[in-house]
C-alpha cells in the first residue's frame, strides 16, 4: 500500500519508551528529524518520554518495565512455557490490550494523527498487550502505517520457547494492508519474506555525516582526567550494555594482550537484562589484569551532575577522547556502534557478527576483524593502529566517506520520502 504523501499532516510515533540512548529512541529522533524538514508535525507515545510534553502522550503500561507487563513477559517466555497458555494470562493479556487501544484512540483523536510509526512495537514482544493493542487499531481505522523493525523475535534464543505463538503470528509483525514494513538489515527482509509473506523496504540506522561532530568543548575538555586516565594511557571504548551478545571478554582479552598502557571504558550498565553478566566482566577483568572501568553512573543522553556532584557526560564526550573502539557484539539488529566510531574518525574491532558481514563490510568498510575470539593478527593491527598516526587516519578518513556515501540522514531522507509518495 503507497501512503499518499498530500494526505498526511501528523505523525504518530509509538514505542515501548522514547527516551535515553537505546537504538530505538535515537534512530526515532533521525526519522523524526528528517520528517520535520519536510513540515510533518511528529508526535510520540510510550510509557516513558523525554520529548516535548506538547506532543507526548505517556501511558505507563506501555512500557516493557511495568510490574504487569513485566509479569505477563516472564510467564509467557519463562522457562516453563510449554506452548500450552493459562487461562488466567489470556484473560490478563486482553484485558491491558484493551486499556491499551483506548489510549491509543485517545491519542489518535488528541493530535489528528494521519500516519503511525511503531517503533519495534511490532517486532519485539516485549510488551505483547501493546502490539495487539497496535495491531487492532491499525485493522480498525485503516490508517496508514510504517512499522519500523530493529530486531525480530526469531534473531533472539530467549522467545523461541514461548506460550504466545499465536499472539507473535498475529501482531509481531501483523500482515495488514495499511501497513508498509521497514527494516534495517538485508538479512532481516529475507527473513520478513521467508517467515511472514511480507515485502519489507530496508532503510539502515544512520549518522549525520554531512555535518562532522564539533571538536570537543570546554565542558568536555576534562574527560580524560574524570576517567582517571594518565596522559601516557590509552582510552579503549566499549559503548554498550553489559549484556552477553556484547561479547566483552574479548575487548578485555585484546587490551590484556595489547602490551600497551591502556584502559577499557564501558560505558552503559547491564540494564534490563540482569548483573550475572557483568560480575562475570568484572572477574574476568580481574583474572586478565585489565583496568576496567564501569561509567555509566557518569554517561547520560544529557550533561549533568550526579548526587556526589561529579560532572555527567555525554556518550559522544566520551568518544571525542577515545583511542580505539571495541565492538564484538556476536549479535546486532544493525550496530548503531560501528557507525557511530566511523562517525568520530575511530578505528574500531568488530566481531563479524551477520549484520557486519553482509550489509556494512561489503561497502568496504575496514576494521580490525575477529570471528569469535582475538588472534595475533587482531593483537597487531590494533597495535598498529594505536601507534601510527598515518595508518589510523587512512582507516579512518575511508570509513568516513563510505559512512556519508551510505548511512548519511540524505540517504534517509530519500528512502523515507520514497515511502510517502
Amino acid at each position: 500500500m503507497y501512503i499518499p504523501f498530500s494526505n498526511i499532516h501528523n505523525i504518530g510515533f509509538i514505542s515501548t519508551r522514547f527516551a535515553g540512548t537505546d537504538g530505538v529512541s535515537l534512530e526515532t529522533e533521525k526519522w523524526a528529524r528528517v520528517f520535520e524538514i519536510e513540515r510533518f508535525h511528529c508526535f510520540y507515545f510510550a510509557g516513558e518520554l523525554d520529548r516535548d510534553p506538547a506532543r507526548a502522550f505517556l501511558v505507563p503500561k506501555a512500557h516493557f518495565m511495568e510490574p504487569e507487563i513485566r509479569t505477563i513477559f516472564n510467564t509467557a517466555f519463562g522457562a516453563s512455557a510449554n506452548g500450552v497458555r493459562d487461562r488466567q494470562l489470556t484473560t490478563k493479556i486482553y484485558e491491558i490490550k484493551e486499556h491499551l487501544k483506548d489510549r491509543l484512540y485517545d491519542f489518535i483523536k488528541k493530535f489528528n494523527i494521519d500516519l503511525l510509526v511503531p517503533e519495534n512495537a511490532l517486532t519485539i514482544p516485549l510488551n505483547i498487550p501493546l502490539g495487539l493493542a497496535i495491531t487492532e487499531v491499525i485493522a480498525e481505522t485503516g490508517l496508514p502505517t510504517i512499522a519500523h523493525h530493529h530486531d525480530f523475535f526469531w534473531e533472539r534464543q530467549q522467545f523461541k520457547t514461548n506460550a504466545v505463538w499465536d499472539y507473535l503470528n498475529m501482531a509481531f509483525p501483523p500482515h495488514l494492508p495499511p501497513i508498509r514494513h521497514v527494516v534495517i538489515s538485508s538479512s532481516a527482509d529475507n527473513q520478513l519474506s521467508l517467515r511472514t509473506g511480507i515485502s519489507g523496504t530496508l532503510i539502515p540506522n544512520v549518522m549525520d555525516f554531512k555535518n562532522p561532530p564539533l571538536p570537543p568543548d570546554e565542558y568536555a575538555n576534562d574527560v580524560r582526567q574524570a576517567l582517571g586516565l594518565d596522559p601516557d594511557e590509552h582510552l579503549i571504548l566499549q559503548p554498550t550494555r553489559v549484556v552477553k551478545r556484547k561479547g566483552i571478554e574479548n575487548a578485555i582479552e585484546l587490551v590484556s594482550r595489547l602490551g600497551l598502557k591502556a584502559r577499557l571504558v564501558i560505558s552503559h550498565a547491564s540494564g534490563d537484562e540482569g548483573h550475572d553478566y557483568e560480575q562475570r566482566i568484572i572477574d574476568y577483568s580481574q583474572r586478565m589484569q585489565v583496568n576496567t572501568l564501569f561509567v555509566s553512573d557518569i554517561i547520560n543522553d544529557r550533561r549533568g551532575t550526579t548526587a556526589d556532584g561529579r560532572k555527567i557526560y555525554t556518550l559522544y564526550d566520551i568518544y571525542h577522547h577515545a583511542d580505539f573502539i571495541t565492538y564484538p557484539s556476536t549479535i546486532e539488529g544493525f550496530g548503531n556502534a560501528f557507525l557511530e566510531a566511523v562517525y568520530f574518525r575511530k578505528p574500531i574491532l568488530v566481531n563479524r557478527y551477520s549484520i557486519y558481514t553482509f550489509d556494512i563490510k561489503p561497502k568496504g568498510f575496514m576494521a580490525v576483524e575477529i570471528e569469535g575470539y582475538v588472534t595475533d593478527e587482531a593483537i597487531a593491527h590494533t597495535r598498529e593502529l594505536l601507534l601510527d598516526e598515518k595508518v589510523r587516519k587512512r582507516m579512518v578518513e575511508s570509513n568516513y566517506a563510505l559512512g556519508e556515501k551510505f548511512y548519511s540522514y540524505e540517504v534517509l531522507h530519500d528512502k523515507l520520502m520514497n515511502l510517502m509518495v
